[in-house]
């Protein structure tokens, strides 16, 4: 197998040739079909975040097809076409994983962080954190960014709750799929984009949000929600700003930059500030059901596995429309 492996924070990914793995116990060995690269990928090869294992293979928006089973495995089937999440393991006995809540689990296993992921041809998987994909009528490389621009989008819109009117700050690949699922649910929607990005601002209008806009304009009116996929933390005292009494800025980031202090008065009234960790498997059968009823335009841009690097500095440079994806 091949597979582009980081070695050091900070440096290009080198592609690497392996053995294949064999599945463990509970384990499916997948083909990659195709992975989205999410700017979680970015966090972690710039060190971002802390580096538990290297090297390491990233990548956690895996389409792929299952190739061989490992011990007590039942399903997945060999052959069957299945999309692998940034949650890729849960110890099953913790607290949260006893209430359903295994997005908060205590010893958790992230894919592409913790344990290699899809930046590859083949990757091994625990079977129980691969979502079958079965009646998607959506291709490989579009599917693949549903796995966490699409998950994490729902599960942060979920947080937002009812919000007839709902701002989206940073409009890539998570906000421009997620604002299509609130539109089809009747909300106002109004996209936020870095100031001076028109192209970012014709795409959310093309999509059919209500406006689009610089992240530093007001809205044309007050928000009942606002969900940040940007990383900036700037703009949480800004949202806030934006947002009506008793409304809530929702932040669906795994990694942010610091949050400036800001007055009271910006809290005040009830409003609310929340994050969103993880995803839960239901999080997965829930948006995978809606969107085999209602498929997504997904704007994306195709790169060969050996691209890899240059995937992630158009993502660096916010060059891209909607989402990068490797194809090995």
């Amino acid at each position: 197998m091949l597979a582009m492996t980081l070695h050091a924070p900070r440096t290009p990914l080198a592609m690497v040739s392996r053995d294949t793995p064999v599945p463990g116990p509970g384990q499916v060995l997948l083909r990659v079909r195709a992975c989205a690269v999410c700017r979680t990928d970015l966090h972690i090869v710039d060190g971002d975040l802390p580096l538990p294992r290297l090297p390491l293979v990233p990548g956690h928006e895996i389409v792929a097809t299952v190739e061989a089973l490992g011990a007590g495995v039942t399903a997945p089937l060999v052959g069957e076409r299945v999309g692998v999440p940034w949650l890729g393991g849960s110890c099953g006995h913790c607290a949260y994983c006893g209430s359903q809540a295994e997005n908060l689990c205590d010893d958790p296993v992230f894919t592409g962080y913790t344990c290699d992921g899809g930046f590859a041809t083949h990757v091994l998987a625990d079977a129980r954190y691969c979502f079958s994909l079965a009646g998607l009528a959506m291709d490989d490389a579009s599917a693949a960014p549903l796995m966490c621009a699409g998950l994490i989008g729902w599960r942060s819109l979920k947080a937002a709750g009812d919000a007839p009117v709902l701002g989206l700050y940073g409009f890539g690949a998570a906000a421009h799929l997620i604002a299509q699922v609130a539109l089809s649910q009747g909300r106002t929607v109004f996209a936020f984009t870095r100031p001076g990005d028109e192209q970012a601002q014709a795409h959310a209008r093309a999509l059919g949000c209500d406006w689009a806009g610089s992240s530093d304009e007001p809205p044309p009116w007050p928000l009942d929600a606002a969900i940040l996929y940007a990383p900036v933390g700037s703009l949480i005292p800004r949202a806030l700003s934006r947002v009506r009494k008793g409304g809530r800025v929702v932040c669906a980031g795994i990694h942010m930059s610091d949050i400036p202090s800001f007055p009271y008065s910006l809290l005040w009234h009830e409003r609310q500030v929340l994050s969103v960790a993880n995803l839960t498997r239901r999080d997965g059968q829930e948006f995978l059901s809606m969107v085999r009823q209602r498929p997504l335009q997904v704007s994306r841009t195709t790169f060969a596995l050996t691209q890899a690097n240059d995937a992630l500095a158009r993502l660096r440079e916010s060059q891209l429309v909607g989402a990068a994806v490797l194809v090995p």
